[in-house]
């Protein structure tokens, strides 16, 4: 006798299938066979991000959809990368520095509905780093060089950049929200 019962695995819904085998009989033949409804894009895509991680370029943001449920999501070092969730199941994922963290999503009641490796890679662009001594200073060379903050820079050029980036980020937060009235 067969039975085809639901499972739920991190908000997705799984067909199972239950087969009754007498003792000695094997398998029924005469009863129907129950066939697996195809998975979704987005279950295969969950899969797919499950099996392999997560792969964002430093300096970038990446889009990517969440299972049902997500309420709260772990980064596990924040100086790699950053994540926040946003309406319609969505997540911005930012890479932040060059390595690899892990990502936890939680639902409400904070249990685990899934973990995935993200990784940071560099970026694509022209990244010149100038040493003076044991002092170093990197630049963003596309296609004109201009000072970028990475770890590791000597401490007067990291404190520069970060202060040069914090007044534009300020001055056209404050465009933004004069342009916004």
């Amino acid at each position: 006798m067969a039975a085809k019962t639901m499972a739920t695995l991190s908000g997705f819904r799984v067909s199972l299938l239950t087969v009754g085998l007498l003792a000695g009989t094997g398998a029924l033949a005469n009863e129907p066979q129950l066939a697996a409804a195809p998975p979704s894009a987005h279950q295969t895509a969950v899969a797919d991000m499950l099996a392999h991680g997560l792969t964002v370029t430093m300096d970038q943001a990446r889009i990517v959809r969440l299972p049902a449920r997500v309420t709260t999501l772990v980064i596990g070092n924040p100086l790699i990368a950053d994540a926040t969730v946003q309406s319609g199941g969505l997540m911005v994922l930012t890479g932040k520095s060059i390595g690899s963290t892990n990502l936890i999503a939680l639902d409400q009641r904070g249990e685990q509905l899934m973990s995935v490796q993200v990784r940071v890679r560099p970026q694509n662009d022209a990244v010149v780093q100038v040493y003076r001594g044991v002092e170093r200073e990197t630049y963003s060379c596309t296609p004109n060089c201009e000072r970028t903050i990475a770890i590791g820079d000597s401490k007067p050029f990291f404190e520069t950049a970060l202060g040069n980036s914090r007044s534009r980020d300020g001055a056209a937060s404050t465009r933004g929200a004069a342009a916004a009235r």
